[in-house]
């Protein structure tokens, strides 16, 4: 065993919750959803094989509340396709969602909803317990923004009712609503470029509400303190911390050079700094103060010059006035509010843990507050902003009076963020929305086995690249004798590993009456089986799912390649064959050990077969065992008998041709 590796190892905590971005509660779960979840489920099995699965709580809910699913409620009943409820609504879709994530082993110890069920009173009581703490941390302001009004229809308008161009420069997304376009851009809705109302079709006026926002912008140097340390400390991908860092700019306005003549003959400007570069098409303007680039805009806007915002921390909203929401405690200043739902999103998953918990104690710190506990949310890459800044910045004002990033025990735990990049279908970005939409996580498993896909999921380097989705029976384009890229990742199990498995049982079976032959395992291929065991316990800690597929790729294929040898070379029963046997299945048992995650199914039946001890088995403590350990007498071990044709690692009915 490598002994720098092995004096080097990762720490993991004592405990951990890992927790997945929330589906919307008005629609099902296509592939990208699914992707997540396979992510995220791949880590909290591992961490429970690691670190014991009593210290692990996997949690996750529909996100119930928002107008996203107002919107596609409100279509649906206009258009006579749905005649239930709200509740009715988001519970029929909850539970097509849950079913789903059944269908693909995601194994979470509590799936909810934060509108109804066991988590609805926890998700209700947490909310105003974070809002009255919020409130006393002196952070919180009542601001008089716009809200766009359609005057055809006589209604305010919700964020998903209005849509424009976003007016963040260089922003690529084709769909900007009234104060977030989906690349999850922040700003005020009079930014928002010609907005169009879904209601009527026509372009809404803006009337000025009051609602409570949290003051982001004051914690901007505590969280880039924050920042240094996940760069400095942690495993974090570095395009998340790089995405954060941008929000933590001063704020800046972008203006075509076209403009810079007419910019330059207007008096009374806020105190700013101008900045040009050669070779580029607009200069900038950046300002001390967010509320001096909010007037600039203002002036700007009058004088008929077009502009940008670059990204800052702008005042975070906290409310709204939409009735389909977790409602705020009511305050002298303003009542009848709900809550805007990407901040009740943002502490949803403390309810799920308490709901999950049956809390009554307030067990539920144990798991959020301790410095033996870290929470892990994985993402996808459009909602770094709200998990990152968003969410920091409630955490350190819940601290109250002089909060730092330097969290002491007892205060919530600033959250391990784990961001997925695009899954491309057909090279699109998968989205309901798309003109392409990709197809359903259900649909999938008319082709595929939930491993093949969760094999498939995890191979590609979704963590830190676009990666395209293009399974052969969704592809039009498909040519009827090229493989299916889908199936690449799944054959190292179904193919390979499942003919070693059954090559090397089968051999038992006839040569010694399903007896594991009595020795030691070669030290070259015990050091080879731990000295991999430390490199993906690495890279899983590194969060570099893909290679640990990769690693076991050539592993695994050395398995067969050295029955291969066996069979050619030695007779059975033989002190040769019996080390080789030996050798073989501890390669097996490594390789069971770290496929575990991924292919849970097929690895816990070959455990069952080797009629070993499973809890021991897949426990980290034992990683380093020989076989032996497992059994229950060392030697004259039985395993089961296999029966010709079985598979340990299946092939979908379609695939059998």
């Amino acid at each position: 065993m490598n002994e720098y590796k092995l004096k080097n190892r990762p720490t993991f905590p004592k405990r951990a919750v890992v927790t997945s971005g929330m589906p919307y509660g008005n629609k099902n779960l296509h592939c990208g959803h699914i992707s997540t979840f396979i992510h995220s489920d791949f880590f909290a099995r591992f961490l429970r094989d690691r670190i014991g699965k009593q210290n692990v709580l996997y949690v996750c809910g529909t996100d119930c509340y928002g107008s996203p699913i107002l919107e596609g409620y409100r279509k649906l009943v206009e258009a006579n396709k749905f005649s239930g409820s709200m509740i009715d609504y988001v519970q029929k879709n909850h539970e097509n969602q849950k079913s789903v994530l059944e269908s693909f082993d995601i194994s979470l110890d509590f799936f909810g909803a934060s509108a109804f069920g066991s988590a609805k009173e926890y998700h209700e009581k947490t909310s105003a317990d974070v809002f009255n703490k919020l409130l006393q941390s002196g952070k919180l302001e009542v601001l008089s923004t716009f809200q766009f009004y359609d005057e055809e229809k006589q209604t305010f308008l919700n964020g998903r009712q209005v849509t424009g161009k976003c007016p963040f420069e260089n922003c690529s997304s084709e769909h900007a609503y009234a104060d977030e376009c989906d690349l999850g851009h922040q700003y005020m809705p009079e930014e928002l470029i010609d907005p169009i109302s879904s209601l009527s079709g026509k372009a809404p006026v803006l009337k000025e509400i009051e609602n409570y926002y949290l003051d982001l912008g004051s914690y901007t140097d505590l969280l880039k303190e924050w920042i240094e340390y996940l760069e400095t400390k942690t495993p974090t991908r570095s395009y998340i911390t790089k995405e954060i860092k941008e929000f933590l700019k001063k704020p800046e306005i972008y203006i075509k050079n076209e403009y810079k003549e007419k910019f330059l003959q207007i008096n009374d400007l806020p105190k700013f700094e101008l900045i040009e570069e050669q070779n580029k098409s607009s200069f900038t303007i950046v300002f001390d103060k967010l509320k001096d680039r909010e007037s600039t805009c203002e002036i700007l806007s009058r004088e008929g010059i077009r502009y940008r915002t670059g990204k800052t921390l702008v005042p975070f909203r906290l409310t709204g006035n939409i009735e389909w929401g977790v409602k705020v405690p009511e305050t002298a200043e303003i009542k009848n509010l709900t809550f805007w739902v990407w901040p009740e999103s943002l502490w949803a998953p403390i309810s799920f843990t308490k709901a999950c918990l049956n809390d009554v104690n307030e067990e539920w710190k144990k798991w959020w507050c301790s410095d033996e506990s870290k929470v892990f949310q994985f993402i996808g890459e459009d909602n770094i902003y709200f998990y990152g800044p968003a969410q920091s910045g409630i955490w350190l004002a819940l601290q109250g009076k002089n909060p730092s990033v330097n969290v002491k025990d007892g205060n919530l735990k600033f959250t391990q963020i784990i961001a997925n990049k695009h899954t491309l279908f057909l090279g699109r970005k998968a989205s309901s929305s798309s003109e392409t939409p990709p197809p359903m996580a259900n649909d999938l498993l008319n082709y595929y086995t939930s491993d093949q896909i969760r094999a498939h999921m995890l191979g590609a380097n979704v963590g830190n690249n676009n990666v395209p989705f293009s399974p052969k029976p969704f592809n039009p384009n498909a040519k009827a004798d090229e493989l299916d890229p889908v199936l690449k990742e799944g054959n190292l199990f179904t193919n390979v590993l499942n003919r070693a498995v059954r090559s090397i049982f089968y051999v038992l079976g006839e040569n010694y009456n399903w007896e594991i032959p009595d020795g030691k395992v070669s030290s070259d291929i015990k050091e080879e089986g731990e000295n991999l065991i430390l490199d993906c316990e690495r890279l899983i800690y590194d969060e570099k799912f893909h290679v640990v597929l990769n690693k076991l790729d050539g592993y695994i294929r050395n398995i067969n390649k050295l029955f291969v040898k066996l069979s050619k070379e030695y007779k059975w029963n033989t002190e040769e064959a019996n080390q080789g046997i030996v050798d073989a299945l501890y390669m097996i048992k490594v390789a069971t050990l770290l496929s575990h995650p991924i292919m849970p199914n097929g690895t816990e039946m070959i455990a069952d077969y080797l009629n070993v001890d499973k809890e021991k088995f897949f426990n980290w403590e034992y990683c380093f065992k020989e076989l032996p350990f497992f059994y229950d007498n060392e030697s004259n071990h039985k395993i089961k008998e296999l029966l010709p044709r079985v598979d340990f690692f299946k092939k979908h009915p379609s695939q059998l041709v």
